[in-house]
């Protein structure tokens, strides 16, 4: 029971700095941090804790990251037959952005892929 309690009194508490700390960062303009801090009766020190308190929380809370590269099914009717030079026809992909286009296969290398679609953000 009473580490429940605790839990809801964080919470509480969090929430609470959590607004003092946006009516700071909303503070008027030329209004110093020290400034804000003292017409509001906390000191600069307890402020900063406030604010790294509530950013350890909001950290805490993120959910995990995803993973750098991921896989994106593809419906098998965008399955493209090519001819590639040498080696027959080879299922693929064929994207098309700005008049660039690039044909993925399954041995395409993420990076050089990733590359090239940086290359036609960058010309738009």
């Amino acid at each position: 029971m009473n580490s429940a309690t605790t839990v809801v009194a964080v919470q509480y508490r969090l929430k609470e700095w959590a607004g003092q700390i946006r009516e700071c960062q909303n503070r008027p303009a030329g209004m110093s941090v020290v400034d804000w801090c003292a017409s509001h009766g906390i000191t600069k020190a307890n402020y900063y804790y406030r604010l790294r308190r509530v950013r350890q929380a909001c950290l805490e809370n993120l959910p995990p990251e995803a993973p750098a590269q991921q896989i994106v099914p593809v419906n098998t009717c965008l399955l493209q037959q090519e001819t590639q030079s040498g080696n027959g026809m080879q299922q693929g992909l064929s994207v098309s952005v700005n008049g660039f286009s690039i044909h993925v296969t399954e041995p395409t290398s993420m990076p050089l892929f990733a590359a090239v679609l940086e290359v036609v953000r960058n010309a738009q």
